[in-house]
């Protein structure tokens, strides 16, 4: 088969099923409609004259043939991309593409941005803040910082952290023993997605032996970054991540009242695969990296 005669669309409808595992996935990724990635796939089969998929009740399995030509594909797209992406970027500059959780961008990433512009001038980082865990391949995304399990099958995962929470508060609340929470407001917010690892009053009173009398104020916030606000405010006691409050401990604007300290979910570098042979992704990723290795939560 010729170039001039290479289906390009009904590759790329192939190479979005099999990432994706779904013709309707794949046709909500390209705009089109399921029966349209069907048709397309189908006419690729006849002109290959080998079956790609084996069709099941919503979903669609790859056959040995379609295993060996899906990484192919994938991997020629996304090398398209990134070289179609750097070609149009003005002076030589280029945009590498950040997401992660609301919280993390704004406690974490933001207060970084300006010392690593200082270190990559020629990379612009722009962040992309969601708590929805969207697939990499749906979005524009070059560089995912997850917080969870690891368990992010089809990208290439790094584990960064692993993350603590602790009970804090403003030092004015003259707060040293664990017995205050009987009589203290204590601030939590709700977790996006409910999992029995997320750190929760609940499970820090289990972990203590300290009760939690029912009486108890609390106050709760949707958002976690309005949590730390209100714990920084003097409005109660915490229970924070260590590494979003990290400047606030080193600074005292924030204490760690009493323990005991509750690990909680890892972060982690997630990747597209491939993803590294772009040199401003692989630069951008080593940098997060080192801010990890050289930033405990602890000293900020």
């Amino acid at each position: 088969m010729t170039r001039r005669r290479l289906p390009l669309s009904a590759l790329r409808a192939f190479e979005a099923a099999a990432r994706i595992g779904s013709f309707k996935g794949a046709a909500e990724e390209l705009g089109v409609t399921p029966t349209a990635i069907s048709h397309q796939i189908r006419d690729l089969e006849a002109e290959l004259g080998i079956a790609l998929f084996t069709r099941q009740v919503r979903k669609v399995v790859l056959t040995d043939a379609g295993l060996q030509l899906f990484p192919v594909l994938r991997n020629g797209f996304d090398a398209f991309q990134d070289a179609i992406e750097r070609a149009a970027k003005p002076g030589g500059r280029t945009v590498v593409t950040i997401g992660a959780t609301n919280a993390f961008t704004a406690r974490w990433l933001v207060p970084r941005l300006a010392a690593f512009s200082k270190l990559e001038r020629s990379i612009d980082l722009q962040l992309a803040a969601s708590d929805d865990v969207v697939p990499l391949a749906r979005s524009e995304v070059d560089i995912a910082i997850r917080y969870g399990q690891g368990d992010y099958p089809g990208h290439v995962v790094e584990r960064l952290w692993q993350d603590e929470f602790s009970p804090v508060c403003n030092p004015l609340l003259e707060i040293d023993s664990a017995e205050a929470v009987a009589t203290t407001p204590l601030i939590d917010f709700k977790w996006k997605r409910a999992t029995p690892r997320n750190p929760t009053w609940e499970r820090w009173s289990k972990a203590s032996g300290v009760a939690i009398p029912d009486d108890t104020p609390f106050l709760r916030f949707s958002d976690e970054t309005h949590a730390i606000q209100a714990a920084v405010a003097g409005q109660g006691i915490g229970l924070l991540s260590t590494l979003l409050v990290a400047p606030e401990l080193a600074s005292g604007a924030l204490v760690e009242c009493f323990g005991p300290r509750m690990p909680a979910h890892d972060y982690f570098l997630v990747t597209r695969p491939r993803a590294m042979d772009n040199p401003a992704v692989g630069a951008v990723a080593s940098w997060i990296k080192a801010q990890f290795a050289t930033s405990p939560p602890s000293d900020g």
